[in-house]
């Protein structure tokens, strides 16, 4: 059980001392831009002495804008500050050093310091951790989480395409744009941790905004891409700062009169009742999920309903859904980054049908049978970078869901060739 939150005095008088300190001193993100705070949650742990931040060190906010720059020149994806370790930077997936030597426990509590607003201090001095998003003028924007290990601050941070992106510069399927013509129905990008799925997310949206007029609200745990307003109307809503639960920012948002909504994750089932029944009443709602494949990602949808809803919950579904976008990235052929492997799946009447009647196990057959009208198996999309010359066939065969049908498609494609 949760235990209620009772003020401590003297630790609130230190961190309201450290964040005077900050402020006076001009420290504190440097010149990163960050949204205000976080409200409190009614009931929290107590904050404990060893959780408070030191004051932010003008030389560690130097110091750690000089890493992010160093992460810009490599084109990495994500920072790791952990004592005992150097600055690691991630890069097409593989991990490097970007700096000599290990950091100490006082190097990451400096530079986490150097991250965290001084308005973040009380919560993360009573929770441990705490996820925000920063602007930095001239390298862009980052998601950042601030934490404990083992004693000592750490901090993992995403960095994000300076501009939006286009989907034709993700090597995205040309069809995927069908999305953004769509005005109601549930699209989900699906797919690991990394995989791309926010930037595929935040591209469709782009193309939205540049080809409709339309009032978007996104709901994010944090806001990753910001998008302007333009013909349109974009609220970006962050949960812990201007809504306490993604349930209850999607059932305020249905409120509001949004054409589009975009949620950042449907984490449980509430969240995700309420999204197919935003599909389902005349919104186009787009989202993720941690899943492979389409059949995946219907049955992490249905297995979180209990059993005496779940013949509803399939009915809701095969109603709403307008489309499965599974992805993967893959190490390029020629070391220069990584390409994405994508199945895609539309909701035409079979799919439909499979999934009214519980017929999960048969998605993957009629996706095969669906290859030329706009849906493309992961397989068939595996098999295309190599032909493309992009992807090396033993990276690609690692990842096909059925590797024999894998090798007869690039067989059948060299047999043709052959035949020319």
């Amino acid at each position: 059980m949760t235990k209620p939150f009772n003020s401590d005095p003297e630790i609130d008088a230190l961190v309201r001392s450290l964040n005077d300190a900050a402020r006076e001193s001009g420290a504190g993100p440097g010149e990163a831009r960050e949204e205000p705070a976080a409200q409190m949650p009614s009931e929290t742990p107590d904050a404990r002495r060893e959780w408070v931040l030191p004051a932010s060190d003008p030389a560690a906010v130097d110091r750690l804008r000089s890493l992010l720059a160093r992460c810009r020149e490599i084109h990495a994806t994500d920072l790791t500050l952990v004592a005992g370790t150097p600055p690691t930077a991630r890069t097409d997936g593989a991990l490097s050093a970007i700096a000599a030597g290990p950091l100490s426990r006082e190097e990451t509590a400096a530079l986490c310091a150097a991250l965290v607003a001084p308005e973040r201090r009380a919560m993360l001095a009573r929770c441990g951790a705490v996820d925000f998003s920063l602007s930095y003028k001239g390298l862009g924007r980052v998601r950042c989480n601030v934490h404990r290990e083992r004693g000592s601050w750490s901090a993992a941070i995403r960095l994000f395409p300076k501009e939006r992106p286009d989907l034709r510069d993700l090597d995205l399927p040309p069809g995927l744009a069908r999305f953004a013509e769509m005005h109601h129905g549930l699209v989900l990008v699906t797919g690991p941790t990394g995989c791309g799925k926010s930037t595929t997310l935040a591209a469709l949206l782009k193309l939205i905004l540049a080809t409709r007029s339309v009032h978007v609200i996104t709901i994010e745990d944090p806001v990753e891409y910001e998008h302007p307003h333009g013909a349109s109307v974009v609220e970006h809503v962050e949960i812990g700062r201007d809504a306490p639960s993604f349930v209850q920012a999607l059932r305020s948002a249905l409120r509001q009169d949004p054409d589009v909504l975009l949620i950042g994750e449907m984490r449980d089932r509430e969240s995700i009742s309420i999204a197919i029944t935003a599909a389902e009443t005349g919104h186009l709602v787009l989202s993720t999920l941690h899943t492979g494949d389409a059949p995946q990602t219907i049955n992490r949808i249905l297995d979180s309903y209990p059993p005496e809803q779940i013949e509803t919950a399939r009915t809701q579904l095969s109603v709403s859904l307008a489309g499965i976008v599974s992805q993967r990235l893959l190490p390029r052929k020629d070391g220069r980054g990584r390409a994405p492997a994508v199945e895609l799946v539309f909701a035409s009447d079979g799919i439909r049908n499979l999934v009214r009647r519980g017929k999960i196990e048969q998605l993957k057959s009629q996706i095969g049978l669906e290859q030329g009208y706009g849906t493309i198996s992961l397989d068939h999309s595996l098999a295309d970078l190599v032909r493309r010359g992009l992807v090396d066939v033993t990276e690609a065969r690692r990842w096909a869901r059925a590797p024999n049908e894998f090798d007869a498609m690039l067989r059948d494609e060299r047999s043709s060739s052959a035949a020319m």
